[in-house]
């Protein structure tokens, strides 16, 4: 692990975990670094050659939560219980025909 900015950057492939090699003029060898911008705070993440060539894309993301509406509250749907969970899967969009409301 390196110290980078008051920050302890891992080497290792974000995707495959296998090994990053830095030579001495601290370049990564078999690597590419990405930065993604997560609400504002700069994120580093390294990926060897062999994954960046399959996906140059993240993967392994924070999944994101779901609100919705339940009984009068907005909550996530992750806390809903079973019941509520299963009615959420059933519910189907509508959307009015011609586009934009003439109200």
């Amino acid at each position: 692990m390196e110290l980078v900015q008051n920050v302890e950057v891992e080497k290792v492939c974000h995707d495959c975990k296998k090994e990053i090699l830095v030579n001495s003029s601290q370049e990564l060898e078999n690597a590419v670094s990405l930065v993604y911008d997560n609400a504002g705070e700069k994120i580093n993440i390294l990926k060897c050659n062999e994954c960046y060539a399959k996906s140059p894309a993240l993967t392994n993301y924070q999944p994101c939560e779901v609100y919705s509406r339940v009984v009068g509250y907005i909550r996530p749907v992750q806390q809903w219980h079973k019941g509520k969970k299963l009615e959420y899967s059933d519910r189907k969009e509508f959307a009015m025909p011609g586009g934009e409301c003439d109200c």
